[in-house]
């Protein structure tokens, strides 16, 4: 009894939080991958639209891939997206305000249409001016977030990354990166923040899902524990 009593008796909870934490990190580096090759495939894709109508150029010397786009565009629009993605779900998390509204996988996928849509009008449609095309895709771009988004927090991330992703922009094409043509708004076009916005609730959207999924595999597992 005495030798019985002497045993160390060790925290029950030790194990299961440490487990906890690093399937937490571990589910977190996942999403992040995924999220950045959605973004390296939508910037493939994209950049081919842009390219075929002119309205990207680049400099003939830089290096290029099969698609004909800078090698460095797809990884930095693939870094952003993982960025932006982990941060949606998180910002909600921060405020409290679990974002329910359409939460399912078809609902992302047709959100992902609608920005492709969006980015492809801005390549393919001709309007009379550059007025015209920037309110069409202004309104546009709000009504996507609108039908898929509707949360404040997600109008501000996408008003913030619509800002910096301009910025960038601009300061890439004054450095001679690249370049737009019949640039109309400070080295770049007019449009180019509508599509960042529209690109940020996109990729949000994305990342609360794949979030969602995470929380809804972990709640089964622990169910079964």
């Amino acid at each position: 009894m005495a030798e019985n009593d002497a045993k160390p008796t060790l925290p029950k909870k030790s194990g299961p939080y440490i487990s906890s934490v690093t399937s937490r990190g571990m589910n977190l580096v996942i999403r992040g991958i995924v999220l950045f090759f959605i973004g390296v495939f939508l910037a493939l894709v994209l950049n081919l639209l842009q390219i075929q109508r002119n309205v990207t150029l680049f400099p003939p010397d830089v290096i290029t891939s099969i698609f004909s786009s800078a090698w460095w565009v797809p990884p930095c629009c693939g870094t952003a997206s993982a960025v932006i993605g982990l941060l949606y779900p998180c910002m909600d998390r921060h405020l409290g305000e679990p974002h329910k509204f359409k939460r399912e996988w078809s609902s992302v996928m047709r959100c992902v249409a609608v920005f492709v849509g969006i980015n492809h009008a801005s390549a393919k449609v001709d309007f009379a001016n550059n007025i015209q095309l920037s309110l069409t895709l202004a309104a546009l771009s709000i009504g996507l977030w609108w039908t898929f988004d509707r949360s404040r927090s997600g109008f501000g991330l996408g008003v913030g990354i619509a800002f910096l992703a301009t910025l960038v922009s601009q300061l890439l094409v004054y450095n001679g990166v690249y370049q737009y043509t019949s640039p109309d708004f400070l080295y770049v076009r007019s449009w180019l923040p509508c599509i960042f916005f529209a690109g940020g609730i996109t990729m949000g959207n994305i990342g609360r899902q794949l979030a969602m999924y995470e929380c809804k595999v972990i709640a089964e597992k622990s169910h079964e524990d």
